[in-house]
């Protein structure tokens, strides 16, 4: 278990991590996430002991990485966002060479480099020199280096940054490969990502955190509003009458379909509601078809946006809710 108490790293004027708080359970993969800038690399090298803090603690299985250095940074295998390779090695000298850093017993290293060579998928590349790998075998890799040791922590920051889209399925599968055996941090901006891998995420921004939760539970915590978007035969004059008795909902819009004789509505309504049916009766009770009825919630994309934009946001008096920003002519709001 990984426990990080008020947390707080400076750069002169500029504090890249604030107050920061958190605990990550054993067995499972964290998802770091925020914009660039936001100090997911300063406190990933803070954890691993790579870099001291202003002011706070870290513990690793209750040892402190500041008060027990040598011990604590046994139970972590980290990569950097930027592998730490020696590249005129080849792969096997390298992770022979990092065995002997972190003070592996001969026999035993020869052991571990059979298995992580496997585990990683390089085998086949165990004797080329380094420098003449792909980026994603140099992943693989530099994700091998960090298992030496049978560290019980992993922590991989920005793993699949400058990677082709296959390259990047396969890391993601072997991050994954890496979770049924290893409590893992993979810090990244990218959503689609964190989402994909990860059981846990934890959003920070400007140097604190302000969301930690599942993904499913992050969608509902924060999701305000469900829309219902809909395609209908019917006119958005007709949209008035046909929604007046639907209880819950919040907002509708309207605009012509792309098929004549169309109209797309878009339906506001409040959370934890469920109102299709209800909308379904009232369409058939006026004739008026549904082509089409798709249910929406609110997406990590959305939630992230939001957590990690208030610092910016200016709420000006009197700021009307619904603007005309020069859309369709034919789009309106009921």
């Amino acid at each position: 278990m990984i426990e990080v108490s008020h947390l707080t790293k400076t750069y002169g004027a500029h504090t890249a991590v604030s107050d920061l708080s958190f605990t990550v359970e054993d067995g499972q993969v964290y998802g770091f996430l925020g914009p660039n800038g936001a100090g997911k690399s300063t406190t990933m090298n803070i954890i691993t002991g790579c870099l001291a803090a202003n002011s706070g603690t870290v513990s690793i299985d209750g040892l402190d990485i500041f008060e027990d250095a040598i011990s604590a940074k046994k139970k972590i295998g980290y990569l950097p966002e930027l592998p730490p390779l020696y590249v005129d090695m080849t792969t096997r000298e390298y992770l022979s060479f990092v065995s002997k850093a972190k003070g592996i017993k001969k026999d035993e290293a020869l052991k571990q480099i059979e298995t992580v060579l496997k585990e990683t998928g390089i085998e086949s590349v165990q004797n080329r020199l380094i420098k003449n790998l792909s980026k994603g075998y140099k992943q693989r890799v530099g994700i091998a280096q960090a298992l030496l040791g049978e560290p019980s922590i992993i922590i991989l920051d920005e793993p699949t940054v400058g990677l082709d889209p296959k390259q990047i399925i396969e890391i993601r599968t072997l991050i994954k490969a890496l979770g049924e055996k290893h409590t893992v941090i993979l810090s990244s901006h990218i959503l689609s990502e964190v989402q994909a891998i990860c059981d846990k995420i934890m959003i920070i921004s400007s140097g604190r955190l302000v969301a930690c939760d599942t993904p499913e539970n992050l969608e509902k915590l924060f999701a305000g509003k469900s829309t219902l978007e809909i395609t209908a035969k019917a006119e958005i004059t007709d949209m008035a009458d046909v929604l007046a008795d639907i209880r819950h909902i919040e907002n509708i819009s309207c605009k012509d379909g792309e098929k004549k004789g169309t109209v797309d509505i878009s339906i506001e309504f409040e959370k934890d509601e469920d109102i299709a049916e209800d909308v379904f009766y009232a369409f058939c009770k006026h004739n008026k078809p549904i082509l089409k009825m798709i249910a929406k919630t609110a997406s990590l994309e959305d939630i992230f946006i939001e957590l990690t934009s208030k610092d910016e946001e200016i709420d000006e008096p009197g700021e009307e809710k619904i603007k005309d920003e020069g859309g369709d002519e034919n789009e309106s709001n009921i």
